[in-house]
């Protein structure tokens, strides 16, 4: 993906210095924001969950649309020199509308997503799991197809991971009993490739890799999104001149639970958490 940052029309955008940008409902894309800091030090990043309206998976596209419009203006209005959608369900149904709206270059989680499948799998045949959200939206075999329109792909909705990763219990015995009978249909597919399609599977890895054969490579759309990212600002010539960045958080809810759990997502302080209101947005 090449993209053009003179074409930009806020001021931050132009600025290599400038902060990137990622938002999610929760958080989940904390996942996103752990690979860019480890892939992009130096970049200054601007985290915004939307913890009031958690989660996005179980929502209308048309309110999703909304969330993710208002949460990605608060970000411009920081003036961001990219967004990063950390949410599969908003990447899924938002992502265009975001691109045509925005005035700096958007980044979903999909697309880097399914390029990694595309790469890593032999036979063609990959397996995705997601969000009932995301799975609905048929978004990861839409841009599978479009890179290779002979890959078959089966979806499989995970809805009870999300609400485990956040208590802590992505690798009890419960994660792995609910990981069975998701993966079940899946391997019946012969998949030799799975994309983690929420930003809240790559705590659940391990859980994963214990059930599935050896074959089977795991795609992680954090990972590939935060290297799809680099790879922009270097073309660019927008990677950070400073030797180290700093990361801001905000929510739109109570910052306890945020602090609690990304903490333990991050295995860092979320101390400096600040709590938001964000402006109305129409789509």
């Amino acid at each position: 993906m090449q993209i053009d940052f003179s074409d930009c029309s806020v001021p931050g955008c132009g600025d290599p210095d400038a902060a990137i940008g990622v938002f999610d409902s929760g958080v989940g894309g904390l996942t996103v924001l752990q690979e860019l800091r480890r892939l992009l030090p130096q970049e200054n990043l601007i985290y915004l969950g939307d913890t009031a309206r958690v989660p996005y998976g179980t929502k209308s596209a048309e309110t999703v649309q909304k969330y993710a419009c208002e949460a990605a203006a608060f970000l411009v209005g920081k003036r961001v020199k990219m967004v990063v959608v950390a949410c599969n369900t908003a990447s899924s149904v938002a992502l265009d509308l975001l691109r045509e709206q925005l005035p700096v270059p958007v980044i979903g989680v999909i697309e880097p997503g399914a390029s990694g499948a595309i790469r890593v799998s032999r036979s063609g045949i990959v397996g995705v799991i997601g969000t009932e959200g995301t799975v609905a939206s048929d978004a990861y075999p839409q841009a599978l197809r479009a890179l290779n329109p002979e890959v078959q792909v089966y979806s499989a909705p995970c809805p009870l991971f999300v609400p485990l990763a956040e208590e802590g219990w992505a690798q009890h015995q419960i994660a792995a009993l609910a990981a069975q009978e998701y993966l079940a249909p899946l391997l019946a597919a012969s998949i030799d490739t799975l994309v983690l399609g929420c930003t809240h599977y790559p705590l659940l890895k391990p859980t994963l890799k214990q059930l599935l054969p050896t074959k089977v490579e795991l795609v992680d759309s954090a990972w590939e999104t935060a290297q799809m990212v680099w790879q922009i600002l270097q073309a660019g010539g927008m990677l950070n001149r400073t030797s180290s960045g700093e990361w801001q958080f905000f929510v739109t809810d109570v910052p306890r639970r945020f602090v609690r759990v990304g903490g333990a997502f991050l295995g860092a302080d979320l101390a400096a958490v600040e709590r938001v209101r964000l402006a109305s947005a129409s789509v």
